[in-house]
């Protein structure tokens, strides 16, 4: 019989910063990617679409209890913001937060995407399941995106504060009825629209090509961020057509969504995110058959 002991607390404080120290070692060296086969990026079609967005509502039904789990933060910290803009003063920064939170969507989606690479994969898609999956390979290069995405999220909100500057500003406004009537009665109000309004189509169309299959991608393969964020660009580039419908859809879906205090997003981002994973399915192949 094999006798069994216990460590001292030194040793065992030891052995599992040894443990957190791999781990760390395994999230920042999976960044770079270690997938030797670049993808082929496939053309997709506006029918493609119709059927991701079919694939991932059958997978929010299938999973609606998890993933309302796994999502309900995000709605959250959304009617969190928007009441401290309002109560900041700063109420013209409350479009430009709106307009804006779905540049950190992608990001948001995350376990989405592992979910429905599980359940296509036939195996356990539970929140548990999905969150204890992103670790190792996948932690570096998913937060690393990540935090560029937060970082384009922030830029845009200084830019549209700078728009307002140069424009209405500086004086701030205590009532959203008032700075709308500025924005549609006064020369001002008109400029800072159409400066707003084509700066933030320019910040969501970077957002787009650059997220559109690379979060999926991270979690499906070990491919780097590098190569997710070019393959991303490839098919943005190689399916403009599709491409901005798919734009549309998510940006109209996630601004339905938070109208009612951003309450419906907690079903609106589960079908994109799980849609999400399904059209990347469809965008990218590798010429392998193993999963990553």
């Amino acid at each position: 019989m094999t006798g069994r002991t216990i460590g001292n607390p030194v040793s065992w404080s030891a052995q599992k910063l040894a443990g957190m120290g791999r781990g760390v070692g395994h999230a920042i060296d999976g960044i770079g990617g270690h997938q030797i086969a670049r993808p082929q990026v496939n053309r997709i079609e506006l029918a493609d679409l119709r059927m991701a967005l079919r694939e991932g509502a059958r997978d929010f039904a299938a999973l609606r209890s998890d993933v309302i789990f796994l999502v309900a933060l995000y709605p959250v910290i959304g009617f969190i913001l928007a009441v401290w803009v309002l109560n900041a003063g700063q109420v013209h920064l409350l479009f430009p937060l709106v307009a804006g939170f779905p540049l950190i969507g992608p990001a948001a989606a995350v376990g989405l995407y592992e979910m429905s690479r599980r359940r296509e994969a036939g195996l356990p898609a539970n929140w548990g399941a999905a969150l204890s999956a992103l670790g190792g390979r996948v932690l570096g290069p998913v937060l690393m995106l990540g935090l560029l995405l937060l970082v384009v999220f922030v830029l845009w909100l200084n830019t549209a504060h700078a728009i307002w500057s140069a424009t209405l500003g500086p004086q701030t406004y205590d009532s959203l009825l008032v700075l709308l009537r500025d924005c549609l009665t006064t020369q001002a109000g008109q400029e800072m629209l159409i400066l707003g309004v084509a700066t933030g189509f320019l910040f969501a169309v970077l957002v787009l090509s650059i997220g559109m299959v690379s979060f999926p991608m991270l979690i499906d393969r070990p491919v780097g961020v590098p190569m997710a964020l070019a393959t991303s660009l490839a098919v943005a580039r190689a399916n403009p057509g599709a491409t901005a419908a798919w734009g549309m859809i998510v940006c109209g879906a996630l601004l339905l969504g938070m109208i009612p205090f951003f309450a419906g997003l907690i079903v609106v981002l589960p079908i994109l995110g799980h849609a999400t994973w399904h059209l990347y399915r469809r965008a990218v192949t590798f010429p392998d058959p193993a999963a990553g």
